[in-house]
């Protein structure tokens, strides 16, 4: 039989590995991340030692840190990161430099260098991203006051990895002649952050279009991909973190119209790169180290775990955290995370750290990853304990229900529903999660029923039986779709509203048969429009007419896109075609009129209806 190709050989290893590994461990309850790196320890060198040359996988994997991380600047729009900038900055950095400061201490009044110390420090006060994320969508805390807490902290931690990364090297001992040539290479890293930024902001954007117009979904694949190698090669030909200039790219890509299409594009290669990244991880543990040493990966484990539990706690104290979400909380931010391993390949590579100390803190964020799905369990059952200890004032809903109307969520949305109806005398049935908002609402005067709408039994009791209407009013698109799924399932004859986050929610929504979908901004943007149209001279009841005009046109359109979405090229010729017929019809009215008024067959209007329509 021939000889196989190293490249096929090695590919069937670790797919076969990623694929038997991960199910399985999802089936555990113990996550992804956690299969990838029971994978890699088994075929590594030190389980039946399928693959030996772990250093060349290892480099390349990295890429998908570096796709993560461009999806991160991605997310990260300027108005998203100044609404959330006290709780990110705020408790994220407390989080984050008080629990490295912390251990740093720790280890500098033992005898560690204080550059092994803050290295090793930082990387350990990383998180795990991914499970955390998971567990909180899990238990449906993302809608609370310690889901919004874990996710601020996480996100200051992954924004924290570029400096991070990019100073790494600064802390390395370094000889005179690389002192003297230090300022040059902080030039031409400086010119290529500049050239990065100011070409993305000129350049990008054009370039996509022109690309867009060829209507090849591979060559924008290609193109994305190609934007994200360049600027991550630009950043390392001048000694800086390749995901440095990838968060860039992200970053000036955020409040782009392509951003959603290169999300799609990438996030396949992401996931499957980042999951071979984390098969590598397993494959490097050295556990040689932890035999010879296990006192010691002990400690180490413990006590990271325990000091950054301490300064967790210490926040859950500070913040308004009710006492049944702290637990989980603390673990799920206690636990070592992804970006320490590539803190500490980087300090590796740059010669901050030797192999037998790299080695041995990848054993132990291993290991914690590894002891959280337990850690969880403890802390479930100790929220458990803390609800049961604390009054309950907010008792979940028991007593059955019989109002006509359900209203999943309180929000902001939920609110003027629910009070439209209580104005005109229509009883309806409040459900919602949040414990402090509850008691805000209750404190004025609403009546609002503590639960989670997406489980059977509370929906039952909730009157879903009999109501006609359900209102899904709920924040999170992912719960949002669960409880679709359950009403179509158990309750086919009731009746839903739902509102739509964005255009990806309302075709989800659609593709489920909900036919009474509001977006959330669409109205209120099309009265902000009117306005604008009066105070520029406009009569009130002519730009009504016009909102009015486009409202109709508008939603026809969506009606005739819904069925392209997943046609990119066909959908965006239908949008451009809707769009270039409504304003020529509209041009050729504002003539008409124009030319009536010239003549004096149409007065002057002078009446205002602003109490109605968009």
């Amino acid at each position: 039989m021939e000889h196989l190709p190293t490249w096929l050989s090695g590919s069937l290893i670790y797919l076969a590995a990623a694929v038997i590994a991960v199910p399985v461990s999802r089936a555990l309850g113990l996550g992804s991340i956690i299969g990838y790196l029971a994978a890699g320890i088994v075929i590594g060198p030190w389980g039946i030692g399928l693959v030996s040359k772990v250093e060349e996988i290892l480099h390349f994997a990295e890429f998908g840190v570096v796709l993560m991380l461009f999806l991160v600047g991605l997310e990260l729009e300027p108005r998203r990161l100044w609404n959330l900038r006290r709780p990110i900055f705020g408790w994220g950095s407390m989080q984050l430099f008080g629990s490295a400061a912390l251990m740093a201490g720790v280890a500098i009044a033992c005898g560690v260098d204080w550059r092994i110390a803050v290295t090793g420090s930082l990387a350990l006060a990383d998180s795990s991203t991914a499970t955390g994320l998971r567990a909180l969508a899990d238990r449906n805390l993302m809608a609370t006051t310690s889901g919004r807490a874990s996710l601020s902290v996480l996100l200051l931690q992954d924004v924290a990895a570029i400096p991070v990364l990019a100073l790494l090297p600064l802390l390395a001992v370094a000889d005179a002649h690389a002192q003297g040539s230090g300022w040059i290479g902080a030039a031409k890293a400086v010119g290529v952050i500049a050239a990065i930024v100011l070409g993305g902001r000129l350049l990008l954007r054009p370039t996509l279009r022109w690309i867009a117009r060829s209507e090849s979904p591979e060559i924008f694949t290609a193109a994305a991909l190609l934007l994200v190698v360049a600027t991550a090669y630009l950043m390392h030909s001048v000694g800086l973190s390749m995901a440095l200039g990838a968060f860039l790219a992200g970053v000036l890509l955020a409040e782009s119209e392509y951003r959603r299409e290169l999300e799609t594009d990438i996030e396949p290669f992401k996931g499957l790169l980042l999951g071979l990244f984390f098969i590598a991880i397993g494959m490097t543990i050295d556990f040689g180290v932890v035999a010879r040493q296990p006192l010691l990966v002990a400690a180490i484990v413990i006590g990271f775990l325990a000091a950054k539990a301490l300064v967790l706690w210490l926040m859950t104290r500070l913040m308004p955290i009710a006492a049944a979400e702290r637990p989980v909380f603390i673990v799920l931010l206690a636990q070592g995370g992804e970006v320490g391993f590539v803190v500490l390949q980087t300090a590796l590579g740059a010669r901050v750290l030797d192999t037998p100390t790299s080695a041995l803190l990848v054993a132990a964020i291993t290991l914690s990853m590894l002891l959280t799905p337990l850690l969880l369990l403890a802390a479930d059952r100790w929220a458990a304990r803390l609800a049961a200890s604390v009054p309950h004032t907010l008792e979940e809903l028991s007593e059955p229900q019989e109002a006509p109307v359900i209203i999943a969520g309180f929000g902001r949305y939920g609110q003027i529903v629910a009070r439209l109806l209580n104005a005109q005398g229509v009883a309806s049935t409040v459900l919602d999660h949040d414990a402090d908002m509850i008691e805000t609402a209750r404190s004025f005067g609403y009546t609002v029923h503590y639960g989670d709408a997406t489980r059977l039994d509370l929906l039952r009791t909730a009157g879903a039986g009999a109501a006609r209407v359900l209102v899904i009013a709920v924040d999170d698109k992912e719960q949002s779709l669960r409880l679709v799924d359950l009403a179509r399932e158990h309750f086919p004859r009731l009746q839903l509203v739902a509102r739509a986050r964005d255009v990806t929610h309302w075709n989800a929504l659609r593709d489920r048969g909900v036919m009474n979908v509001q977006r959330e901004l669409f109205e209120s943007s099309l009265r902000s429009g009117r306005t604008v149209l009066e105070l520029l001279g406009e009569a009130p009841h002519e730009a009504r007419r016009q909102a009015m005009r486009f409202r109709r046109h508008n939603l026809e359109l969506f009606e005739k896109m819904h069925p392209l979405y997943r046609d990119r090229a066909r959908m965006i010729a239908v949008a451009k075609e809707g769009r270039q017929q409504l304003e020529e019809q509209m041009a050729r009215e504002r003539a008409e009129r124009k030319e009536r008024r010239r003549r004096g067959e149409e007065p002057e209007p002078g009446w205002d209806d602003r109490s109605v329509g968009p």
